[in-house]
């Protein structure tokens, strides 16, 4: 993973004292609430409903032990003994008292982790695919310049205040685990027919509160040229986009009025300005960058037959799930699941984060992955050691075999902590766990993806879950839409709403009702999302509804 020079340093040392003099200026009462407020957030500092949260970056989602060590310790001292990982790769600190925030951020800074640009109308945290580097099916690594695309986005004066937040996401892989079609620049790395790199830019992508699909501005971009382009994509937006309603701000609704054709000719004709100014990358570069990550030195070592194992269910079950094929042989790599029965969804105390590094040291290099489907994962965990592996994660409660299954809830903090939520999230996801806690039944029913937000912002992804739950507002009462058929991947789809929404007491038998129409329909070993597509909604209305409506 990438380590910081004196330059990453200092840059983050000069932004702790910074931020500590605002804040004593603030409460000092030099400064008004409004004029703290962008100071605050630019330093990834909110206002919920109890009490501040502190949102730390996770760039492209990588972490060492000693940095996970130094989140458990900020989770002791400053929190209440754990904290949230969420789905844009980061991680969440709900109850942080404000006075204590610079402490905080030193901190952090002491093992080169801060709160930058993790919130406010910027480019917030590059994501990746959690697998990036080790996956069988990956053409590229690109997390080399993921990297560049985060120096070059910290502290860009030109885009400190665009109209709305900006994200982006990257992949290398064949299968896309990124999401990069739903984000306001997703960027997908390849090779053309001469082996040389190349780079597919999805452009106006989004969930939240008019959800879309994003568009192909560029098949091949050649990869010395994604910060000119990027830049060029973000001074179009910059110039245009609606600053008179936030609603309407970002940028998929620029790209929506003015077509793709005509955003990418305003596109291409800024670029012409740049494109070969002192933003285009070299390989001096790319290899300046990249020798600044660590590369793991991998043992020779042969794969495992687990057969003498086979008899120990717990363990297969795990093995089969939450394992997952490695480019070394030998290898694999592990999702420690953050989604055990009634605890929220990406939650991890701090025992378990020590537990976790811990594991990272003896297993994995001492490094590890968090995903946006907030789960943690150790990418390099050799096969021969993966049972006694399995039994130590298994004293913190981190093997449930439900990576992928219904129980592998994606959920946002929702009512108990936002203060733009309309309805809880959390006690729903429990509550839908808690009524499939059968771990047979849940394998034998498959691969499903369940998405709970606690409003339109879609800090749960509920578009794009097979099955999604949006928390509602009416008449002052908490409710729940359900969408179906919603994808994430490379055949990204929205879900579709399927009728009148629900009180918090119907959801769990609501999503068991969607699963009996499953169930009823399948065709042998289909999965749900395809039985979803080739049956169509209606069925699945008469059944949740028992009436056609």
């Amino acid at each position: 993973m990438y380590k910081y020079d004196h330059i990453d340093q200092r840059l983050v040392d000069e932004r702790v004292d910074q931020y500590a003099g605002q804040l004593q200026r603030y409460l000092n009462k030099e400064l008004s609430d409004e004029e703290f407020r962008p100071l605050r957030l630019q330093n990834g500092l909110y206002i919920q409903r109890h009490a501040p949260m502190l949102r730390v970056a996770i760039p492209y989602g990588m972490l060492s032990s000693k940095q996970l060590r130094k989140l458990a310790d900020i989770a002791d001292d400053f929190d209440r003994g754990y904290g949230h990982f969420s789905t844009r790769q980061n991680i969440q600190f709900n109850w942080p008292k404000l006075e204590d925030t610079p402490h905080i951020l030193k901190a952090l800074a002491e093992v080169e982790m801060h709160a930058i640009q993790t919130s406010g109308n910027c480019i917030r945290n590059i994501t990746t695919d959690q697998f990036a580097g080790v996956t069988p099916d990956e053409i590229v690594d690109p997390r080399y310049i993921a990297e560049i695309l985060r120096q070059w986005s910290t502290f860009h004066p030109e885009f400190a205040l665009l109209p709305r937040k900006f994200k982006i996401s990257v992949t290398g892989a064949k299968k896309d685990r990124a999401l990069v079609q739903a984000h306001d620049i997703g960027l997908e790395f390849s090779k053309n027919a001469e082996g040389k790199m190349v780079i597919k830019v999805w452009v106006g992508g989004g969930l939240g509160r008019t959800p879309m699909i994003g568009s192909v501005i560029r098949e091949e971009l050649e990869w010395q040229h994604i910060l000119t382009y990027c830049e060029a994509i973000l001074r179009v937006y910059n110039l245009y986009g609606r600053r008179d309603n936030m609603y309407k701000a970002r940028i998929k609704i620029l790209v929506k009025a003015l077509g793709i054709d005509q955003f990418k000719e305003l596109v291409e004709k800024e670029w012409a300005f740049i494109k070969d100014g002192p933003n285009t990358i070299d390989e001096e570069e790319l290899k300046r960058v990249a020798s600044f990550f660590t590369a793991p030195n991998y043992k020779k070592t042969e794969p495992v037959n687990f057969e003498s194992l086979k008899d120990d269910k717990a363990f297969t079950q795990w093995l089969s799930r939450n394992t997952h094929s490695h480019k070394e042989k030998g290898y694999r790599s592990v999702t420690l699941s953050l989604k055990s029965s009634q605890i929220a969804p990406g939650d991890a105390t701090s025992e378990q984060m020590r537990a976790v590094a811990e594991l990272a040291d003896k297993y994995s290099f001492g490094e590890l992955r968090v995903s946006h489907e907030q789960n943690l994962i150790l990418a390099d965990v050799e096969e021969s050691q993966l049972y006694e592996f399995w039994q130590q994660a298994k004293l913190q409660n981190l093997v449930t075999p439900n990576i992928g299954l219904l129980t592998d809830i994606i959920c946002c903090p929702g009512g108990d902590f936002c203060s733009l939520a309309n309805a809880k999230s959390i006690p729903i996801a429990q509550s839908i766990q808690a009524l499939f806690d059968d771990m047979d039944y849940l394998h034998d029913i498959g691969d499903i993806n369940l998405n709970i937000s606690g409003c339109m912002n879609a800090c749960g992804h509920h578009h794009v879950g097979h099955i999604g739950v949006l928390g509602v507002d009416k008449d002052g009462s908490e409710w729940y839409q359900v969408t179906l058929g919603g994808n994430q991947g490379n055949a990204a789809s929205l879900g579709k709403v399927i009728g009148p929404s629900f009180s918090a007491e119907e959801m769990p038998s609501v999503v068991k009702k969607i699963i009996d129409v499953y169930i009823k329909n399948r065709h042998e070993d289909e999965v749900f999302i395809d039985c979803v597509y080739r049956i169509g909604i209606e069925p699945f209305k008469s059944g949740v509804y028992e009436v056609q409506i």
